[in-house]
């Protein structure tokens, strides 16, 4: 069974969903899922998880991303990237003006969505009702923005670095760090450096990937992310563990820490566990496949 980890360095020009065509074939399964979608425009790492880690994708994408982005100033587009069309323009900014305006990006904010995004509105995502022309209306939301740091400022374009949490939307920020210094921005281009501890470095393009090289365990997700961590099951009440027995504190070597767990036996990933003010549950387990059954 093909089960693992993939870091793929996306091009530009290609979507997520693209990307995961080739891994399936390249792979031999169906069972791919990615972390976090790129945008077509856009390029960097893409997290992919194979076979049964696909049951981790919604614990994998809650990991901090981290970004290196142009702002184009002095115009804004409907999709707010390089691919639509001009629907306002505005001055250039100072770079003391920037500068200024920055540390209110910083932080805990309250972001918009883009109206072309996979925000789902009204059980569809935004940006199908958008191109339908329908009038989107999305709800704020609160993300954090850890870090926004200026690399250069050539205008119009600005080079910054940003790591922030789960569901920030890069293409908000300079829509509305324009709008804040009264002019309009957009995302003209978009790389994605850093996943949780996985960075671009590690991956790979599609014509260099080697799944026979590439493919990385399960416990390269648990080592060092932050928010994850790990436990060992006793070997011999790994197959119950792996089955969904009762959470007891005999079934592993020492006490369970508070946060979501990966439960190993060696290197062999059984069971994702949620141990929350003393009250462990299972997220997800992963029981060997015995002799004529198949496991999903």
């Amino acid at each position: 069974m093909t089960e693992g980890i993939i870091l793929l360095d996306k091009p530009a020009g290609q979507t997520s969903f693209q990307s995961l065509g080739f891994l399936k074939r390249a792979l031999a399964t169906g069972r791919v899922g990615h972390t976090g979608t790129l945008d077509r425009f856009a390029e960097g790492l893409l997290v992919v998880l194979a076979g049964r880690l696909t049951r981790l994708c919604a614990v994998a994408s809650g990991m901090d991303k981290e970004y290196v982005s142009v702002f184009t100033f002095g115009k804004e587009t409907e999709t707010l990237d390089p691919e639509g069309a001009v629907i306002a323009e505005g001055p250039l900014p100072s770079l003391k003006d920037i500068e200024q305006a920055l540390p209110s990006f910083r932080g805990e904010i309250s972001q918009v969505p883009p109206v072309y995004s996979a925000v789902h509105v009204g059980g569809q995502r935004a940006s199908q009702a958008a191109r339908r022309g329908e009038e989107v209306v999305l709800a704020p939301r609160t993300v954090t923005v850890h870090e926004m740091l200026i690399i250069d400022y050539a205008p119009p374009e600005l080079s910054v670095r940003i790591s922030c949490s789960k569901g920030t939307y890069v293409r908000s920020l300079a829509r509305d760090l324009g709008r804040r210094l009264q002019t309009r921005a957009f995302v003209s281009r978009l790389r994605r450096t850093r996943v949780g501890p996985f960075r671009v470095e590690q991956a790979h393009s599609p014509d260099s990937l080697r799944v026979e090289r590439d493919l990385l365990p399960p416990g390269r997700m648990f080592d060092a992310s932050t928010g994850l961590g790990r436990v060992s099951v006793r070997p011999e009440r790994a197959e119950a563990v792996s089955r969904g027995a009762r959470l007891d504190a005999d079934l592993f070597l020492g006490p369970l820490p508070v946060g979501l767990l990966g439960a190993f036996c060696g290197e062999d990933l059984v069971a994702v566990i949620e141990n929350s003010s003393g009250a462990p549950r299972y997220l997800a387990t992963f029981p060997r496949e015995r002799a004529g059954e198949h496991v999903r």
